[in-house]
């Protein structure tokens, strides 16, 4: 009986020793923290694993290509300002998000990026007693980037389509105003959009 006891002792002792060692060591903040690490070693690992790389940055272009050619895009629409604002402003897009130089003569480039604006629509979406007072601008957008060394299409989007909406005034003289900013608008936001599809294809 008395060796029993003992041994019961001995057991409650041991457990009141390991209650006592965690709950000195590990407060909720720390095991909080062992928790969170443990978890971003066990995702960066599996990441690492599964060969995931982050995207954005073009990284995966054959390593010869440093420079990149935007030409004049062709155009088979009336819409000759945004024709002429695109290359410029991928070009601007390009260099703020990516390691490329962009260059202009197609010749002297490591890749060339070219473009068509095949289609562009513009319809009211919203009215106001009987007025249109927003406009909905659609392009359509052929481009292609290509590895002017060897002729390999790296990335290509037939059809592409991109949207911007944009106010007009009532005053019917003040229309093409507003037109033409939207063309700046839409150019950025075509802009952003291209250089976007481009990286994340890499």
């Amino acid at each position: 009986m008395r060796k029993r006891f003992q041994r019961r002792g001995a057991e409650i002792s041991a457990e009141k020793t390991f209650s006592e060692v965690f709950s000195l060591r590990l407060s909720p903040r720390s095991l909080r923290l062992c928790v969170e690490t443990v978890s971003c070693v066990i995702l960066l690992t599996f990441l690492t694993g599964c060969g995931y790389h982050v995207s954005g940055r073009g990284d995966l272009l054959p390593k010869t290509i440093k420079t990149i050619a935007i030409p004049a895009f062709g155009n088979l629409t009336s819409r000759y300002k945004l024709a002429r604002l695109l290359p410029t402003d991928i070009g601007r897009e390009m260099l703020s998000r990516t390691r490329y130089a962009i260059v202009s003569d197609p010749n002297q480039a490591d890749a060339v990026l070219t473009g068509t604006l095949h289609n562009f629509v513009a319809y009211p979406t919203i009215s106001a007693n009987g007025r249109s007072t927003v406009v909905e601008a659609v392009v359509t957008l052929k481009i292609t980037l290509t590895n002017r060394a060897t002729g390999a299409v790296l990335f290509t989007r037939n059809g592409a389509e991109f949207r911007e909406r944009y106010e007009i005034s009532i005053d019917p003289k003040a229309y093409f105003d507003e037109s033409g900013t939207a063309m700046d608008r839409l150019s950025r936001s075509v802009a952003r959009s291209v250089v976007s599809a481009v990286l994340e294809t890499f």
